[in-house]
C-alpha cells in the first residue's frame, strides 16, 4: 500500500488514514485515488475484516481538490481539451463514489477536521459519520465556479434531504460540527479527542454482529437508494435465505435461547 494511505489493523476493525496532512489530505490526485482504491478493494476482499474507520491525517478529514494542482497548466484533471476533462474525471475521482457504493464492509468516516468540497463528499460515501467538535464541512464547488464533479449531487440529498442540500450546494456555505449534527450529516459530535475512541466503538458494536449479515444489510441499505419497494423485498428475500443457511445465524439463536453472548465466526 501507499504511504499516503496508512492502514493499521485493530483485531477485526481497519483504520484507513489519509497521509497527506502538509497539503491537508487532498483526493484528487491520481496518486491517492489509486491508493485508496487499492487499499478499499483489499479490505472489502478481506472477511476478517469487520469495519473500516476512515479518517485523516493531521488537522484535515480532507480539503477536497488540490487548489494549486487545479493551476497548473495540465493538471490530472482539467485538460486544455474539454472533452478530455471529462475523461479524466471519469477515470480519475469519479471511481471513489463507484467504490465505496459497492463495498460491503462497512465503513465509518471519523471526521477530524475540515472535510471540504470532494473532501465533504468522501465522508458522504462513507456509511456512518462522526464528528469531532472541531470539524467542518462544506459543499464548497460552487465558490470555485465548479460543480460536485464527484457525485455530491447525488450523494448529499439521500443524506440531507433536497432543500438542505441545495442551500449547502448553492452558497457553499460552511457548516460547524453542531450544525452538521442538527441537518443529520453527521450522527454524533464528540470531543476531539474522544473522536477515534468513538469510532472504535461503534465498529466493534459492528463487528459484534454476524459478518455475513451485516455484509448483506448494508447491501440492501445501498441498494434501496434506488430501487422500488418491490425489488428490495424480493432481493431481501434471497439474502435472508443465505442468511438462514449460515451457522451464525443458527448459533445466534441458540445464544438467544440458552441466554448467553453467541460466538460468531463468520461461517
Amino acid at each position: 500500500m501507499s504511504d499516503i494511505v496508512r492502514v493499521e489493523r485493530e483485531d477485526t476493525t481497519a483504520i484507513v488514514t489519509l497521509n497527506q496532512p502538509e497539503k491537508r489530505n487532498p483526493i484528487s490526485g491520481l496518486a491517492m485515488i489509486d491508493a485508496l482504491e487499492a487499499t478499499m478493494r483489499a479490505l472489502d476482499d478481506d472477511l476478517t475484516v469487520r469495519a473500516v474507520i476512515l479518517t485523516g491525517e493531521g488537522t484535515a478529514f480532507s480539503s477536497g481538490g488540490d487548489l494549486n494542482a487545479m493551476v497548473a497548466p495540465k493538471s490530472s484533471l482539467r485538460d486544455p481539451v474539454p472533452a478530455q476533462t471529462r475523461r479524466n474525471y471519469r477515470a480519475g475521482i469519479q471511481r471513489l463514489p463507484l467504490l465505496f457504493e459497492a463495498l460491503e464492509v462497512p465503513v465509518i468516516a471519523a471526521v477530524n477536521g475540515a472535510a471540504i468540497g470532494a473532501g465533504c463528499d468522501l465522508a458522504c460515501m462513507c456509511d456512518i459519520r462522526i464528528a469531532g467538535e472541531r470539524a467542518k464541512f462544506a459543499e464548497s464547488f460552487v465558490k470555485l465556479g465548479i460543480v460536485p464533479g464527484d457525485g455530491g449531487a447525488w450523494l448529499l440529498p439521500r443524506i440531507i434531504g433536497f432543500a438542505k442540500a441545495s442551500e449547502l450546494a448553492l452558497t457553499g456555505e460552511m457548516l460547524d460540527a453542531t450544525q452538521a449534527l442538527a441537518c443529520g450529516l453527521v450522527s454524533r459530535v464528540v470531543p476531539d479527542d474522544a473522536l477515534m475512541a468513538e469510532a472504535r466503538s461503534i465498529a466493534a458494536k459492528i463487528a459484534a454482529n454476524p459478518p455475513h449479515a451485516v455484509r448483506m444489510t448494508k447491501r440492501l441499505l445501498r441498494e434501496g437508494h434506488r430501487a422500488t419497494l418491490a425489488s428490495i423485498l424480493e432481493l431481501s428475500a434471497a439474502m435472508q435465505a443465505l442468511g438462514h443457511a449460515t451457522a451464525d445465524h443458527d448459533e445466534a439463536v441458540r445464544a438467544f435461547i440458552e441466554k448467553r453472548a453467541p460466538t460468531f465466526t463468520g461461517a
